[in-house]
């Protein structure tokens, strides 16, 4: 460990989960400063992981289990995890981003061999750890289309990228997403913030960086920043060295106005060799080695341009001037002019020797040949002049064959000319007439084609009439027979029924077929049972209900009953006398029996005796009379309604109620209450019949008949 520290490093990650990033730092001799720019919370409702959690368990072969779960953070593998309830199934393989979160998934028994765990491979030279380095790790484990048709669930915060998600489901996968976990804006303490402002106030020794790993770390320190900073300590965080694990970290920071960004690459390792690169341990040396670079590249290029230019400096003065442009234009380097001199050395060890020339040839002087070929010149002049003669004769009569025949061309061409003239004027006129023929035709192709187009569309939709005929013949039936049925079950008129059964028949009449006979059939079978079908006058039946709600009003309530006045019944006394003559009886006995029953005359006529069944009745006041009434009348339209709804058991329990109140609050003894309880019984009488017939037969065989049965 080094005896001084290097530099302080504020590490901006969420509390807890930087421990071997500190203990790495503080051994390369760095100060460091928890400032966390994320806080990880658990989900307020965690009711949508569990249940995307349950299919873990079902059996391979279900169709709802996932075939790849992945998980985009350490924080999401330990939250997920703490809700699992059971252990991780041995064989679903399980995706993970990088070293941190494979980590993660060791702390929890899940790790390589006993487990497929899939994430960017560490082996390469420059290995990345993000959606895309995990999207080619996934497809080259399950191939290209290996998930198509499969369900993968993704567990992650809320919120964060769609990338994977979406290339997942151009795959061809069922992707189904679930937050584990949500990330929230922290608030240093003063104390960290009073260090930070220590920080940024040491102008002289700026020897402290800032560590990112997320882009919303980021853009959680812009919104701190200006909270608890002053716009100069804001310019100077900016120019602050940060390290960031990842390019689209820096390209966020850099989005944000900072200046002096290194990226890292992800793991604890890489982030600790670049700060150890930006703070070296001697800045002495450091300065030094960046002046004076041990480049060998470099100090071999300088030796090969000084061996060149001496090489060019000692070139021999006596070279050939035309070669000598060439030589600088294309100049080899030291090495090859070295290689080609030894070349020609070993290939001409000795100098040039010039060969000796040839003798000569022997020469013959002209006067020895002008002597020995006299004779032989007059002989060549002589027949030099017979080919010149023959030669003129020919020419002379080749010259009079050329005019003969210039003068039969010459009449020829003209004739030909005079021929071509006529020819040209009536090919004129024949292209005159051509092209107007042209245009005819063409207008008559065109009118032919729109004929053709037009017989083609007429002969189309003759054929689709002709193909669909019976199936719009049938389906034009099932719309009324649907529409009879509907009527028939609302309102119960059978006739209207009837009428449309009939006018289906006339129909299908028109076509032939055997399933078209079977629909025939079946529509004669519901003809015959509505026919059968008794009748009920609804009508008749409703005015009679409108009638008795109509003398409701008039009706006397028990309590309401006339009393007929009072008047003597009392006898005029018979003879006393001849009574007790006739009958043999005294006569006082006679007396006492004629003055009883007249004072039992008397007493009858001025009492009067009723029975009233219910006492209540009786109780009854004039102004509870008419809510008595209008409750009778509500009890009558409610059955009137059910009458014509069809509704037999609502129309039942509202005249029964009807009669029971005339019969219970009202005078039995009045006419009147006698007649409306005789239309309500009328009306109760004529209702046991209503049953209403079906269209099923119909229906089921319009339906076999489209199901192609």
């Amino acid at each position: 460990m080094a005896s001084a520290r290097r530099a302080t490093v504020v590490v901006t990650r969420p509390g807890g989960q930087s421990s071997e990033l500190l203990a790495l730092l503080a051994d390369a001799g760095f100060e460091t400063l928890e400032f966390p720019l994320i806080d990880i919370a658990p989900i307020a409702d965690d009711a949508p992981l569990r249940a995307a959690l349950d299919p873990l368990h079902l059996p391979p072969a279900a169709p709802e289990r996932y075939a790849l779960v992945v998980f985009v953070s350490p924080n999401a593998v330990d939250h997920a995890f703490s809700r699992l309830g059971a252990p991780w199934p041995a064989d679903l393989p399980v995706a993970v981003v990088g070293p941190g979160s494979v980590a993660a998934l060791g702390r929890q028994g899940v790790h390589a061999p006993s487990y497929r765990v899939i994430s960017p491979s560490t082996e390469q030279a420059d290995p990345r750890f993000d959606s895309e380095a995990l999207y080619a790790s996934i497809e080259a484990h399950f191939g290209t289309n290996g998930l198509a048709g499969k369900r993968v669930l993704i567990v992650r915060g809320d919120g964060g990228r769609e990338w994977l998600a979406e290339r997942l489901t151009e795959a061809g996968a069922q992707v189904e997403k679930s937050a584990a976990y949500r990330r929230v804006l922290p608030e240093p303490s003063m104390q960290k913030w009073e260090r930070v402002h220590e920080l940024l106030a040491d102008r002289a020794n700026e020897r402290h960086a800032w560590l990112l790993t997320s882009s919303e770390g980021v853009r959680n320190l812009a919104e701190l920043a200006h909270e608890h900073l002053t716009d100069d300590e804001i310019v100077l965080l900016k120019h602050v060295p940060l390290v960031c694990p990842h390019p689209r970290i820096a390209e966020a920071a850099r989005g944000a106005g900072f200046d002096r960004i290194t990226v890292s690459g992800a793991g604890d390792e890489r982030i600790a060799h670049a700060l150890e690169a930006l703070f070296p341990s001697d800045p002495a040396r450091a300065a030094a080695q960046a002046q004076t670079p041990d480049d060998p590249e470099a100090h071999a290029q300088a030796s090969a341009n000084a061996y060149a230019s001496s090489s060019s400096s000692s070139a021999p003065a006596d070279a050939d001037p035309a070669s000598a442009p060439a030589h600088r234009m294309d100049q080899p380097t030291a090495q090859s002019r070295m290689t080609d001199s030894n070349d020609s050395k070993k290939a001409s060890p000795q100098p040039n020797v010039t060969p000796p020339l040839p003798p000569n040839t022997p020469f013959t002087p002209y006067e020895q040949q002008k002597r020995r070929g006299g004779a032989g010149v007059v002989l060549l002049w002589l027949v030099v002049v017979i080919l010149a003669v023959a030669a003129g004769a020919g020419a002379f009569v080749l010259n009079r064959k050329f005019d003969r025949a210039d003068a039969q061309l010459s009449q020829r061409l003209a004739q030909s000319d005079e021929q071509n003239a006529d020819l040209r004027a009536k090919a004129d006129q024949a292209a005159s007439a051509t092209t107007a023929l042209n245009t005819q035709l063409i207008q008559m192709q065109g009118k032919l084609a729109d004929a053709e187009a037009h017989s083609q569309a007429l002969q189309q939709q003759y054929q689709d009439l002709a193909a669909n005929r019976d199936d719009w013949t049938v389906a034009e039936v099932e719309q009324i027979l649907s529409s009879a049925s509907q009527q028939l079950q609302l309102t119960g008129n059978v006739q209207l029924a009837l009428f449309a059964l009939q006018s289906a028949d006339t129909r299908l009449a028109a076509t032939t077929g055997p399933q078209v006979v079977a629909i025939r059939k079946a529509i004669a079978q519901d003809i015959d049972k509505l026919k059968a079908t008794p009748t009920t006058d609804l009508t008749g039946l409703a005015i009679k209900l409108d009638t008795a709600i109509d003398q409701v009003d008039q009706l006397p309530l028990s309590g309401e009953a006339p009393i007929a006045r009072s008047r003597a019944q009392a006898a005029e006394p018979a003879d006393s006398a001849s009574i007790a003559a006739a009958t043999g009886e005294p006569r006082w006995k006679v007396l006492w029996h004629q003055i009883t029953s007249g004072i039992g005359q008397q007493l009858s006529s001025l009492v009067s005796v009723r029975r009233i069944d219910n006492a209540d009745a009786m109780l009854t006041s004039p102004d509870q009379g008419y809510f008595v009434r209008e409750n009778v009348k509500l009890r009558l339209l409610s059955a009137r309604l059910s009458l014509l709804s069809r509704s037999e058991p609502t129309l039942k329990s509202d005249l029964r109620a009807a009669d029971a109140a005339l019969a219970r609050y009202f005078d039995a003894s009045s006419r009147k209450v006698q007649a409306v309880r005789d239309l309500v019984k009328q009306v109760d009488q004529a209702s046991l019949a209503v049953a209403v017939p079906n269209l099923n037969a119909s229906l089921a065989a319009v339906h076999q008949f489209k199901r192609g049965g």
